[in-house]
């Protein structure tokens, strides 16, 4: 079964979970760093795998005009159903239906993981960008996917029992507050999506692991974040 169709049967469950106060805490976390690495509003702005549509209103809100894609119908009629004056279609990632150089942004949210062909969605964005266009990625840290903690201790050992190199499927539920989503994705090092960007002709202008700030009231497990990355995030620039 591909990453599009355990989307496709994941989405409802997604939705009930991103949209529930709290309890998607990464995104409030780390989007406002994110967004720090995220051009001006300039011509067109593509945003790929949208989901539910959460980053999509976060740029439309910074003012860019967006379009948005995602391989998941119900994933894009919950979009939809929040921003009906939004342009969302149903596409595949590594086969945009699109002009070449049809927008200057393109921007991949947590979605180039959980796409089938991740090097192809990588050419696809360049192949609809203009020359001298930005690419703004954020996937979850292959290190932070390559192993575990053995415990909720903050100071636990991290351990990595197989590899951390070579591609490979993901699948993992949590559950919190009696909603439960189970993530579907593919593994990749970090050198597999900087060759992609390589070969797709695109410099890489910036790479970044977030290191989140302190909060009042956090679990102190959460100290662990901030010893091994949670995220990873990159802006290349297609070059002209």
């Amino acid at each position: 079964m591909s990453l599009n169709e355990d989307w496709e049967r994941e989405a409802a469950n997604w939705i009930a979970w991103v949209r529930t106060p709290r309890h998607n805490i990464a995104y409030d976390l780390y989007s406002p760093l994110f967004f720090e690495l995220v051009p001006p509003p300039g011509r067109a702005t593509l945003e790929i795998g949208c989901g539910e549509g959460r980053v999509t209103r976060d740029l439309k809100a910074r003012g860019h005009d967006v379009t948005s894609i995602d391989a998941s119908p119900t994933l894009l009629e919950a979009a939809r159903g929040a921003d009906p004056d939004g342009d969302y279609l149903l596409a595949n990632a590594a086969a945009l239906p699109f002009e070449d150089g049809a927008f200057d942004l393109v921007v991949a949210h947590n979605s180039l993981m959980d796409v089938q062909d991740m090097p192809g969605a990588v050419q696809e964005a360049a192949r609809v960008l203009e020359p001298d266009g930005r690419f703004c990625i954020c996937v979850t840290h292959p290190l932070n996917d390559a192993g575990r903690f053995e415990s909720r201790d903050p100071d636990a050992r991290f351990v990595i029992a197989s590899s951390y190199f070579g591609k490979r499927r993901y699948e993992e539920t949590f559950e919190r507050g009696g909603l439960d989503v189970t993530f579907h994705s593919w593994l990749y090092p970090v050198s597999d999506y900087t060759r992609s960007l390589e070969d797709a002709g695109f410099l890489i202008e910036t790479l970044r692991e977030p290191l989140v700030p302190e909060r009042p009231g956090e679990d102190p497990h959460e100290e662990q974040h901030r010893r091994i990355p949670m995220f990873l995030f990159l802006r290349a620039r297609r070059k002209s």
